[in-house]
């Protein structure tokens, strides 16, 4: 009778956890691709000069740009970030040191693709590495807290790459 109620157990177990780990892709674990070096802080450090130039053209910034918080972008389901993201969030860390009494909310954003769920935990994966570099460049974790929209918030509403680029971000709210 025991060995039974053992059996069914297992099984239950074995359902339950195939079933999570079978409905999402694999993601690389947040240590790896938000890995800070020093070659790193340096390049982001040279980089921070050049985004002054993108607050300049025909875009109209948002109120969080004109605040001195920019947005980054990812690439298709990726949560690594890019030298020019590293530089943008070298700038928000100039505003946010500046600015110490600001608290930011880093909203994450997914294209359509991909299921809710999966979207919802890479979106997650791209706020926090957000946070977790914004950390490395001494803003307090306490100041920033992060969330996921997955695909629920998108900037553009087109169907295609170009569209589907723009709904790749982390964006950051300030709270006052």
């Amino acid at each position: 009778m025991k060995a039974m109620q053992m059996f069914k157990i297992s099984l239950v177990f074995l359902f339950l956890f195939s079933s999570l780990v079978g409905c999402a892709k694999p993601v690389t674990p947040m240590d790896e691709q938000a890995n800070v070096t020093q070659a790193d802080m340096s390049q982001q450090e040279e980089a921070v000069g050049v985004d002054d130039k993108s607050m300049q053209g025909e875009d109209v910034p948002s109120h969080d740009q004109m605040a001195g918080l920019e947005r980054i972008s990812f690439d298709f389901d990726q949560f690594t970030l890019s030298a020019e993201a590293r530089a943008i969030l070298g700038a928000n860390a100039k505003y946010l040191n500046a600015n110490s009494g600001v608290q930011v909310v880093i909203e994450g954003h997914c294209d359509e693709r991909g299921s809710d769920e999966y979207n919802l935990a890479l979106g997650e994966s791209r706020a926090l590495a957000a946070k977790s570099y914004l950390v490395s460049l001494g803003i307090s974790a306490k100041r920033l807290s992060v969330i996921s929209y997955g695909e629920e918030k998108p900037l553009s509403n087109g169907v295609g790459e170009e569209a589907w680029a723009q709904n790749r971000r982390a964006e950051f709210k300030a709270v006052h």
